[in-house]
């Protein structure tokens, strides 16, 4: 008797270089920030999209120069479908004020798209099937500053080994691999990890006044007039 064909896996679970080809041509054709959401709305590639519940893309305003990129949505993302709406988010919403931002003046997005369960760290599968519609948006909005938020969002677009306590504060260069100019990117610690550490937040406030300093060499800082930066509560 001939032995049984094998069944085809599910999309969902296809291998992660077939993964990144579909998700380098969806990401490819899409011409707009709305374009990419529609992509990511078919792309099966990624197998957290089968647990979470709403996708997360972007928050904030899709014609702003500086880009934030966190790491993964948590539970209250996943619910709102956007990122950093948590007591995290408010953390970070604070912190953007100190330096004369808010969401209408910067665009948000994470590494990730779809929710880990639990809160797991993705694997690196996960985060390969997700990065080139990172790259598309970049490509699309040429932002001129890159607020890397958390260690992954951190080692993963400026390819390094080194914890986030190590990274935070050291301005580097990030290489897209289709823009001709690299985006000067700051990492900075997540607000998650300043709500378990408070202490850390001195440092977190450095970086801001680092990334605001940069704001203004790039004719990004806020309008003459507006408050000089105070340290988040």
């Amino acid at each position: 008797m001939a032995p049984a064909a094998a069944a085809r896996p599910p999309a969902s679970l296809t291998s992660t270089s077939e993964a990144q080809a579909s998700a380098q041509r969806l990401a490819a054709a899409a011409q707009s920030i709305a374009q990419i959401r529609e992509a990511l709305e078919t792309f099966e590639g990624c197998p957290l999209k089968a647990t979470a519940t709403n996708l997360c893309l972007y928050d904030g305003n899709p014609e702003a120069r500086i880009m934030i990129v966190g790491e993964a949505p948590g539970a209250q993302e996943d619910r709102q479908g956007k990122p950093f709406v948590g007591p995290a988010g408010q953390l970070l919403d604070r912190m953007l004020a100190a330096i004369g931002l808010d969401r209408s003046k910067v665009y948000i997005t994470n590494l990730l798209y779809w929710r880990p369960p639990g809160n797991r760290n993705p694997t690196p599968g996960e985060i390969a099937s997700c990065l080139p519609f990172l790259e598309r948006q970049m490509e699309i909005l040429q932002p001129r500053l890159l607020l890397l938020v958390g260690g992954m969002s951190a080692k993963t677009l400026l390819n390094r080994s080194e914890g986030i306590l190590k990274l935070r504060g050291r301005w580097a260069d990030y290489h897209h691999p289709r823009l001709e100019h690299p985006i000067p990117a700051l990492p900075t610690l997540h607000p998650a990890y300043l709500l378990r550490q408070p202490a850390q937040k001195r440092e977190a406030w450095r970086d801001l006044l680092s990334f605001a300093e940069a704001m203004e060499r790039e004719g990004l800082a806020p309008e003459p007039g507006a408050e000089q930066p105070k340290a988040p509560s």
